[in-house]
């Protein structure tokens, strides 16, 4: 019986050739689907907590409008604050707020537009009332409290 031999002239190498383009297409994925964080919170933040929650189901709808004392006391003073979009605002420029917000969405959605009041426990209810004011002025009545889920104590 002949012998046969094994004629192998192949290569181990692994080919790189092709390796920058995986890790920059790896790259370019990750850069495009990661959202960063959109505006920085510059009131001072004690959210209060809460039994009965619901959560909400589309968040593109929903605008935060954050209440409460800056953090920058010596800038700004010590008085509660509405910030809206990484600025401070006052009561009245929320009927503008509101409708840019209503002109970044389609016309259908327009109505279904919540505003998420995101309060300090420490603000008195009077700066609130006058938030809810302009916001029925500019007819967005969906409002939201966002609340912390409070931990059932034994």
């Amino acid at each position: 019986m002949p012998k046969f031999k094994k004629n192998s002239n192949t290569s181990e190498d692994i080919p790189t050739a092709a390796l920058p383009d995986i890790i920059f297409m790896l790259l370019f994925f990750f850069m495009v689907t990661t959202v960063m964080r959109e505006t920085d919170i510059m009131v001072k933040q004690k959210i209060p907590r809460a039994t009965q929650l619901t959560k909400i189901e589309r968040k593109s709808l929903v605008s935060y409008i954050y209440v409460g004392e800056p953090k920058n006391v010596s800038l700004y003073g010590s008085e509660p604050k509405i910030q809206i979009n990484d600025v401070f605002i006052t009561a009245e420029d929320i009927i503008g707020f509101v409708n840019t917000e209503k002109d970044k969405l389609d016309e259908v959605e327009r109505d279904q537009i919540t505003m998420s009041m995101k309060v300090d426990v420490d603000v008195k209810m009077g700066i609130i009332s006058d938030v809810q004011q302009e916001l029925r002025k500019a007819n967005a009545l969906k409002i939201l409290y966002s609340t912390i889920k409070r931990v059932a104590e034994k």
